[in-house]
């Protein structure tokens, strides 16, 4: 099955939706709390820096890594799914073949 000619169901859309936006959330969440432990030691200019080039690389991560096109979206919820911000359940609703493929993807990566 290749991603790019992978079709989706008004159903699958929907599932797709809510988990991509459920593991965005997760993950912000978690930065904002990441910022604001940050921001409680800052003592000088440098921290400030610090957290500045911390800031700038997760906003270029977090920027590349959501990428909503249905022609990817397997790829994407692999890699969401090996980071911990989606469970397999929150799935539920994808074709059997896409799950399977988003599974072994997931265990595939790093």
């Amino acid at each position: 099955m290749q991603a790019a000619d992978t079709d989706w169901s008004k159903t699958e859309k929907k599932v797709a939706q809510a988990a991509f936006k459920t593991a965005y959330e997760r993950e912000v969440s978690a930065l904002i709390k990441d910022v604001r432990d940050h921001s409680s030691t800052i003592v000088e200019l440098d921290d400030l820096w610090r957290l500045h080039d911390f800031l700038s690389a997760r906003r270029h991560d977090i920027d590349g890594k959501y990428d909503y096109r249905y022609s990817v979206l397997i790829f994407v919820f692999a890699r969401l799914l090996k980071e911990g911000w989606l469970q397999l359940g929150e799935l539920e609703g994808l074709e059997r073949d896409k799950l399977a493929k988003i599974s072994s993807l997931a265990r595939m990566q790093e």
